[in-house]
């Protein structure tokens, strides 16, 4: 307690002192200041976590001190002294931003559980700040590592579309961070103060699906023994994340639609409509031109959904930040095992720079974790990772026979560029744009590419008869 210090500002040596004493027996640090002028200088050169102030005072009265205090200091508590018949400056004071107000004569003991609760107050404050900047800090942009151009994209869409409202398709492979980028959105926007509701939809049984997203009413149904708000409801004021949103039913992607064209919800066996506040975020690690196509998921609710689309790479095409997430997870995780490990050998991070990781940065960050809990070593060692990532990466790719007799290697990547091409225009019913995407390519790329096939089939000399 002596680390709290109380600001005593009054224009009467006899009330200083008193208040002083009081206050030091209750332990806490006392500084007094010879009325509101002498206040306002100590208040601009120090700081203090509570100023008890009489409001009535020659030349600067207790409402500048106040404001003062405000200006210089916002964190700091305010207490205003004042006599029976100045209770309405009082209120002014409360209506300023001081905590509470005591009036002449006072109790000692009332004055006492008066600071301590505004202390309290102070504190709790404190409390809620401190857990917010910690909540942003990891689920907001901190979390956040890479310099690579792909993830750096992310990253100004994210600060681009934080504000905006508008739904967001969050898209990639598993273990990419989706999930992280759906929390980013939501703490680095206006909402953060609201709640951020997350629901994996592959997990929630068809059945259970519409009461999930939407509640229901006592009885809607057998089980229904009491009403439910429903995941919108839960997340009003805030933001919704619907991860995996293709399993969800076609008869619920009909009410999702409407929910997110309308801005309002119904209960299953409710009669009434009930306004939300809701920002959508949704994910899916499937190619949704395909889902679309292949009947999972309703084309109008994807058009919905994908006014902001955020695409996220995988690992493997973003090798470069593969050591500023290994640096990140060691240290991390270090702490959380409690493990003191300080860095990587260059051996180990070669080899994971290598490796190809199909499960993206979920993978990565598991493979450290277990280098750390049965590693010895200050250093994360190549021989503390699995077997598997010290493979030459090749062993993971397609299996291939070289003959005997060798082959015409140019001939066989271009006939196998080829394959791909026509298995990609087949699968899309010949779109060309749609192809290339498939392929990873630009729609420049893959008319060039599928010209010169054609060129060359009608180079070829014809077979003529004997």
């Amino acid at each position: 307690m002596p680390d709290i210090r109380v600001l005593v500002v009054d224009d009467e040596q006899s009330m200083r002192d008193l208040l002083t004493i009081m206050l030091r027996q209750a332990g806490y640090d006392v500084s007094v200041a010879d009325g509101g002028e002498a206040a306002i200088e100590r208040l601009k050169a120090e700081s203090f976590d509570l100023v008890l102030t009489d409001l009535r005072m020659r030349k600067v009265d207790g409402l500048a001190v106040l404001k003062a205090a405000k200006e210089h200091a916002p964190r700091t508590v305010v207490l205003v002294v004042t006599a029976y018949a100045s209770t309405e400056t009082a209120v002014e004071a409360m209506k300023l931003g001081a905590y509470d107000y005591i009036t002449k004569p006072f109790k000692l003991d009332e004055l006492t559980v008066t600071v301590a609760n505004a202390l309290e107050r102070r504190r709790l404050q404190e409390e809620n700040l401190a857990l917010k900047r910690q909540l942003h800090r990891e689920r907001g942009f901190e979390n956040f590592v890479g310099r690579s151009p792909k993830i750096l994209d992310v990253f100004e869409t994210i600060r681009k579309t934080a504000d905006s409202g508008s739904t967001v398709m969050i898209t990639g492979e598993s273990g990419t961070g989706k999930e992280l980028v759906a929390q980013a959105l939501h703490w680095e926007s206006n909402r953060r103060g609201g709640p951020f509701v997350s629901v994996n939809c592959g997990a929630v049984p068809e059945t259970l699906m519409e009461s999930e997203l939407f509640g229901h009413v006592k009885g809607a149904f057998t089980g229904a023994v009491a009403s439910t708000e429903g995941l919108f409801a839960a997340a009003d004021g805030g933001t919704l994340f619907l991860d995996e949103i293709t399993e969800i039913p076609h008869t619920v992607q009909v009410k999702l639609l409407r929910a997110v064209q309308e801005r309002q919800i119904r209960r299953v066996g409710d009669t009434r409509d009930v306004k939300i506040d809701v920002r959508l975020i949704a994910a899916s690690n499937r190619d949704l031109g395909r889902a679309v196509t292949d009947g999972l998921l309703r084309e109008d609710l994807f058009y919905r959904l994908n006014v902001i689309p955020i695409h996220l790479p995988p690992l493997r095409d973003r090798r470069e930040d593969i050591p500023l997430l290994v640096a990140h997870f060691i240290k991390k995780l270090s702490n959380e095992v409690g493990r003191p490990v300080r860095g990587v050998t260059p051996d180990a991070l070669a080899v994971l720079e290598q490796y190809h990781w199909p499960g993206n940065t979920r993978e990565l960050e598991n493979v450290v974790e277990r280098a750390i809990v049965l590693g010895s070593s200050e250093l994360l060692e190549a021989d503390g990772l699995p077997a598997g990532l010290r493979q030459p990466p090749d062993r993971h790719d397609v299996p291939l026979e070289l003959p005997a007799e060798g082959i015409d290697l140019e001939a066989m990547l271009d006939r196998i560029e080829h394959r791909y091409m026509q298995l990609a225009l087949e699968r899309v019913g010949g779109v060309q744009t749609r192809a290339a995407e498939l392929l990873r390519v630009s729609f420049r790329q893959f008319r060039y590419k599928l010209q010169k096939f054609h060129q060359r089939r009608t180079e070829q000399p014809k077979e003529t008869g004997p």
